[in-house]
């Protein structure tokens, strides 16, 4: 009857052996996506210089910057970017744009390309919702990546290079040669706010800035 009771009285005030390995996996999950997003993520090469294609782990829980979106139905059908734009940033670079309203040397944006869903479509390219008429994510259809690195690419504006892994559904190149000067840098260069980074489309990256940066 004592031993009875003491199993009695562990179930009643302590969880099951079951119970404490499941809490501890998932603290262990927890731990290891806390170490991957704080990571520093260093891009890597081919011997050929092309850049790999980094891991979705690796970039999917970064900070995310803004979602643009021209579609094109409200771009006469031509529109040069027609998909949702999802972009990261990577959390040094982050935690370094907070503290110092600058881009660091080896910032790394991740751009995921979103196609706009367009069953029953609108003539405006919008299509109507449980939650109302509005334009809605659909596929992915692209990934791209802003890397800024002097030692990589000192001739290039701002130290930026762009790279597109392909602009249709995954799977996507495994790696891929900087995008010509004129297909990105230029309209950067002149379009952007800061740094060739188009901070006036990413609210989170003007906040973050903080007054007076």
């Amino acid at each position: 009857m004592i031993a009875a009771a003491a199993v009695a009285f562990l179930a009643a005030c302590g969880p099951s052996q079951s119970e404490s390995s499941a809490e501890a996996m998932s603290m262990d999950e927890g731990m290891q996506e806390e170490q991957m997003q704080e990571a520093v993520y260093v891009p890597q090469f081919t011997a050929n210089g092309e850049l790999r294609l980094p891991s979705e782990a690796l970039w999917r829980f970064w900070p995310q910057i803004g979602t643009p979106l021209t579609p094109n139905a409200l771009n006469g059908g031509e529109a040069a970017f027609p998909e949702f734009h999802q972009v990261y940033i990577d959390p040094v670079s982050w935690e370094h744009w907070k503290a110092t309203g600058e881009f660091r040397d080896g910032t790394v944006l991740a751009k995921e390309l979103v196609s706009v869903l367009s069953t029953d479509a609108m003539e405006d390219g919008s299509t109507r919702q449980v939650s109302g008429r509005g334009y809605f994510m659909d596929d992915f259809v692209g990934f791209e990546i802003a890397y800024k690195s002097a030692e990589h690419f000192p001739d290039d504006p701002g130290n930026w290079a762009y790279f597109t892994f392909g602009h249709h559904p995954p799977p996507y190149a495994s790696a891929t040669s900087p995008m010509p000067l004129e297909a990105c840098s230029s309209c950067h260069q002149v379009n952007a706010d800061d740094d060739f980074v188009f901070t006036q489309f990413y609210p989170l990256l003007r906040a973050g800035k903080g007054p007076g940066m």
